[in-house]
């Protein structure tokens, strides 16, 4: 893929959201690259210049914090992490502070967790801060909320995090920056991807787990969060952060790196937060006329189209589909409990109109309430 089609690729971009791993803030632990935090607070001045406005997803808190604590590797004890986090992220906030604020830019700290995500109240909420900040000017440091959540702290999903924030707030371009220069074929050759236009098992094959002393996640959590933010609208790239300079020549395509083109699924507003941010209680497994019915006809999943279950579902759950190979097609709001289920999977609508006679609907999820990852 040429320079050209790179470009062509990447719309007007007027909401960016840059996520910073630590090894470009502390690549020593402890210390701080506060040179390279400036010359980003100067590339995120004039970019905000030009009318785009920059939310920032900073990792680095845990890090400090071990340094703080005299820790030279990250620690299996949660709780020992979690007061890493705690301490390392004031630390954090001040030389953010010292960064950006002399050049005139207001700094805002949110702190938040995959629970967040979950209900579409507390997304609307965050949504709503990050849009009341920005039109006042401030530029959002945002981190996982480690000093309280064992989930965020064992997986280290910031670039997931990055994700689900560059969707919710419709960011038409997520940077994912770290040590690492782009997406590889492989470690000993050397050579960058320059562009992927779909997210392919070979391409998640490249990705690498990371060796770093203080990080988690590496490559594969990348790959995680290109294909969340591309499937809903957004452009992605990945590439070093040792040149924060460079942060306005990626929204035009002329750094190296590897971009990911949206996937361009077209999901609404609903459809989108569904597809994405609750968890799944369970996953409902399809013959092959329903998968046809839901990915070709838009069609409600209908119970004889049910091969099986996992899972203990309530009704109105957010579940996972998949077809008879395990590939997942989507993620929809059941409308049957797990016990419903057992009863109605295989049936003709007639025949759940026998068992159940008050429902109306019969359909196990209605189209309306199908998100489509396929």
């Amino acid at each position: 893929m040429t320079a050209k089609s790179q470009k062509t690729s990447i719309r007007k971009v007027s909401r960016l959201v840059v996520k910073l791993g630590t090894g470009v803030l502390s690549p020593t632990p402890g210390i701080i690259e506060t040179d390279r935090l400036r010359v980003l607070g100067e590339s995120v001045r004039k970019l905000r210049k030009e009318g785009v406005e920059v939310i920032i997803v900073s990792s680095g808190a845990v890090g400090l914090g071990m340094a703080k604590l005299g820790l030279a590797a990250r620690p299996s004890d949660l709780s020992i992490l979690r007061a890493c986090a705690s301490i390392g992220q004031n630390l954090l906030m001040d030389v953010w502070r010292e960064a950006l604020e002399p050049l005139g830019l207001i700094i805002a700290q949110m702190l938040l967790t995959r629970d967040d995500f979950r209900s579409r109240s507390s997304s609307r909420n965050v949504e709503l801060t990050l849009r009341r900040l920005l039109e006042h000017g401030a530029v959002p440091i945002v981190n996982e909320n480690d000093s309280v959540s064992d989930e965020e702290i064992r997986f280290g999903d910031n670039d997931v995090l990055s994700a689900l924030l560059a969707s919710l707030c419709k960011a038409e371009m997520l940077a994912i920056l770290s040590t690492a220069p782009g997406l590889m074929t492989s470690l000993e050759d050397g050579k960058i991807i320059p562009f992927v236009s779909d997210i392919t098992p070979a391409i998640e094959a490249m990705a690498k787990g990371t060796k770093s002393s203080t990080a988690v996640g590496g490559m594969v959590t990348k790959i995680e969060a290109a294909k969340i933010a591309t499937m809903s609208g957004c452009a992605v790239f990945v590439g070093s952060g040792t040149k924060p300079d460079h942060l306005p020549l990626i929204l035009k395509g002329e750094t190296t790196g590897t971009f990911f083109s949206p996937a361009g699924l077209g999901l609404d507003e609903s459809k989108k937060w569904l597809a994405f941010f609750p968890e799944p209680s369970g996953t409902l497994v399809l013959n092959e006329g329903a998968c046809h019915a839901i990915l070709q006809e838009g069609s409600s999943l209908l119970a004889e189209g049910l091969v099986a279950f996992r899972g203990v579902i309530c009704q109105s759950d957010v579940v996972t589909l998949e077809n008879l190979d395990g590939e997942i097609i989507a993620r929809g709001i059941c409308q049957f409990s797990s016990g419903e289920l057992s009863q109605v999977k295989g049936k003709s609508n007639d025949e759940i109109h026998i068992v159940f006679p008050e429902r109306n609907r019969p359909e196990v999820i209605r189209s309306k309430h199908l998100a489509l990852l396929r």
